[in-house]
């Protein structure tokens, strides 16, 4: 599945629970966070672009990660994003309410 501006609006919560996780590994810039991603999921979940910045943009905005410019291992400048104390609690949370969802389905599809 590719996350596009067309299926945005139902998977934005996954999204952005899905880059605390990323976040929550060490500072990445957005390039990093969708790469790491993509590749955990064998490609099942690809990132675009016009999806991720905006998510970044309002995980910053509501104070859940924080964000630096500094220079890439290719000497590029990017934008470093790092998770704040308010995002490892929110991703507690996420993390509780997205495993307790997943068993409730997976019984519901288990059932005759």
């Amino acid at each position: 599945m590719t996350v596009t501006p067309r299926n945005t609006d139902l998977l934005r919560g996954t999204l952005e629970v899905l880059i605390l996780k990323a976040l929550s590994r060490g500072r990445q810039h957005g390039f990093g966070v969708a790469r790491w991603i993509e590749d955990l999921t064998g490609r099942e979940l690809r990132i675009e672009e016009g999806s991720l910045y905006p998510a970044l943009h309002r995980l910053r905005a509501r104070g859940l990660i924080e964000a630096r410019w500094d220079i890439t291992e290719f000497k590029r400048r990017a934008r470093y994003y790092r998770l704040t104390d308010a995002g490892r609690r929110r991703l507690r949370r996420e993390t509780d309410g997205w495993q307790r969802y997943a068993r409730a389905v997976s019984r519901v599809l288990r059932s005759t």
